[in-house]
């Protein structure tokens, strides 16, 4: 099977693409397999996609806008520009698949195959993998011209027509992790309550305030906390903390397995990749909603992802060191626990990378061709 993937700049269009790709190349009815990753240079995928073995290739593209303005003329000029180094992509990969995981570089990719398939020289199938409970612009113009639409969370008001897949993840997340073992290579002790706090690989500069906050009002007796800063707030959050017990600062996880398995309770956005690790770690969380992502989609993801039992949200605009540790000591208690421990098994039950190859497979076995 030739795969190509498409989306990028953040890490829930991402990661999803690397985990698709995983998952493919375990699969004996794709080999051989050969993928091709199209991302931007200025896209996280950049980085990260290459970390991950898959080869990249680059095109323009520009975020989707309706106002009238200049942005609006190099919107146009980025997206044309990016439409024909597609369709130069495409010629060499020659795919029969294209799976597109959102951000702006999804649409000229996306566009360019649409465009080839009415010529009649490419019979690929095009799939769009929502990763939010609610579209962004991009998505919801390509909607019409994809063949399947995979959602990773319910959306609201129904699926419209698509499956939903769930969130697929890196195959890091799937493989089971003994807690103690997590704890060790961490460096945190193996017997404490242990509160992680992450904000994905810039921190989230608000959950950070709240955790110091708690730190240094003192934390309750036996309790621990994982403080993942991020790079921007780093420095500053480990000086503010430096000789406070119970607290260890670190940076970034590229791969936060361990620290997914050392948790009793994760704190974190509700960003679409964030949520699938959780789900796939069967880890108990406190979700507090990026305030300022496009459409509220964080909130939406957060509330969506809670109504199964797994997680508490708390809203942004009440997050301080004081909520922080009411909520957290309600969660915590161990009726509260074993219930949330519950429920985030439930959602571990779940396949989301079996269930989008299933759906390749479906059209392999129905063989249709889309002209």
């Amino acid at each position: 099977m030739r795969l190509v993937l498409t989306g990028g700049g953040t890490g829930g269009h991402v990661y999803p693409a690397i985990a698709i790709a995983q998952a493919f190349a375990d699969e004996p009815a794709f080999a051989p397999l050969q993928v091709t990753f199209v991302g931007t240079r200025g896209g996280l995928e950049a980085a990260i996609v290459p970390k991950a073995a898959l080869p990249i290739a680059f095109v323009h593209a520009a975020p989707l806008t309706r106002a009238l303005s200049l942005s609006l003329v190099r919107t146009v000029v980025d997206n044309v520009r990016g439409f024909f180094e597609a369709l130069a992509v495409l010629h060499r990969a020659k795919p029969d698949v294209l799976i597109a995981t959102g951000g702006y570089v999804a649409f000229p990719v996306v566009a360019a195959l649409r465009a080839v398939r009415l010529t009649g020289r490419s019979h690929a199938r095009i799939a769009l993998l929502e990763p939010n409970a609610v579209a962004g612009l991009t998505n919801r113009i390509l909607a019409p011209l994809v063949d399947e639409l995979w959602y990773a969370i319910a959306p609201r008001g129904g699926a419209g027509g698509g499956f939903v897949t769930g969130t697929p993840v890196r195959a890091s997340m799937r493989a089971p992790v003994p807690q103690g073992e997590a704890r060790a290579r961490l460096g945190v002790p193996i017997d404490a309550t242990l509160v992680v706090a992450m904000g994905g690989s810039q921190g989230a500069r608000s959950i950070n305030d709240a955790v110091a906050g708690f730190v240094e009002a003192g934390l309750p007796p036996g309790y621990h906390v994982l403080a993942i800063a991020g790079a921007r707030d780093l420095a500053a959050l480990a000086q503010r903390l430096a000789g406070k017990p119970g607290v260890t600062v670190l940076g970034y996880l590229d791969d936060p397995r361990d620290a997914y398995a050392a948790a009793d309770i994760v704190v974190a956005r509700s960003g679409a990749s964030t949520l699938g690790e959780l789900a796939a770690t069967q880890t108990p969380a406190l979700l507090i909603p990026y305030p300022f992502a496009t459409a509220d989609h964080q909130r939406y993801n957060a509330e969506a992802f809670a109504a199964g039992g797994a997680a508490i949200v708390l809203a942004d605009r009440d997050l301080s060191p004081e909520t922080l540790r009411e909520t957290l000591l309600a969660a915590l208690a161990p009726a509260r626990l074993q219930t949330l421990r519950d429920a985030a098994a439930e959602l571990g039950t779940r396949a989301p990378h079996a269930a989008i190859i299933a759906r390749v497979k479906s059209w392999t076995l129905a063989k249709t061709g889309a002209p």
